[in-house]
């Protein structure tokens, strides 16, 4: 249970980890604190949080500087996984000014939405309101025109409340800065198309779902095909892969069907 809060709390960046499932999460990228003028962003909301995720439709979101300056944002587009996560993601509206702190924040705050607006900042051991600050750079750093990604396998890992299922890739020639990607996964037999932004874990991403939430399910039989658009945090692209066609991770696993 151990290895599954911490494997949920790197791949989908939720604010809090738990060792059972919660009733509410929220993650805010860019990853790292330090972004571009120009940089975009992604807030994603887990379970009874989903509904501050579709509620950006008609509600304003904007940054606010350190000197009181506000830069609002402007919701590009939104995407509802199968599995109690839904993502906005978010341009600004003009460029950010250099050396500048922002808070993130929405318009008619909850104070729930308040508690959430936070992240876990590992070296003080403890949480921080999301913010980010500015660097110099106009843009991110390209990402190396050779990455690649390779499929590795498919798997189920069984834990207390249902098992996660993932169909699990290799990274390569990855550069160091944050990469996102665009994922879009077909079930081959209904043509019924999900679209998701994932991170990466030290060189590896899973397209599945983890045992509390994810962007894509399966079904217990079938064919899958998916691929990707790597980025960087200004939504600069590197050409979008071929597809790639997988079986359902259920496929060979004798774990009861329906989970």
């Amino acid at each position: 249970m151990k290895r599954f809060s911490f494997l949920l709390f790197l791949i989908f960046g939720f604010n809090s980890v738990f060792a059972d499932c919660s009733d509410s999460g929220m993650s805010f990228f860019p990853a790292s604190k330090e972004i571009s003028l120009n940089s975009i962003f992604i807030i994603e909301g887990y379970a009874s949080s989903q509904e501050t995720i579709m509620s950006f439709t008609n509600r304003a979101v904007f940054l606010e500087s350190n000197t009181g300056e506000i830069i609002e944002l402007s919701l590009q587009e939104l995407h509802k996984g199968q599995m109690e996560l839904t993502q906005a993601v978010f341009h600004p509206k003009q460029e950010l000014k250099p050396n500048t702190t922002y808070l993130l924040k929405y318009a008619n705050q909850t104070e729930q939405e308040t508690n959430e607006l936070k992240r876990l900042n590992s070296e003080e051991n403890g949480y921080e309101t999301i913010h980010w600050t500015t660097t110099g750079r106009k843009s991110a750093p390209s990402l190396n025109v050779n990455l690649v990604l390779e499929f590795n396998k498919t798997e189920i890992i069984h834990y207390g409340c249902g098992p996660s299922a993932n169909a699990v890739f290799t990274i390569k020639n990855k550069s160091t800065t944050e990469v996102w990607y665009k994922t879009e996964v077909v079930d081959i037999a209904t043509e019924k198309k999900t679209t998701f932004y994932l991170l990466d874990h030290n060189g590896v991403l899973h397209v599945g779902h983890d045992m509390c939430a994810g962007a894509f399910q399966y079904n217990d039989t079938g064919k899958y095909k998916v691929r990707f658009t790597p980025m960087n945090t200004n939504g600069i692209a590197l050409n979008t892969t071929d597809w790639i066609t997988f079986d359902s991770p259920h496929t060979n696993s004798n774990f009861p069907k329906g989970y």
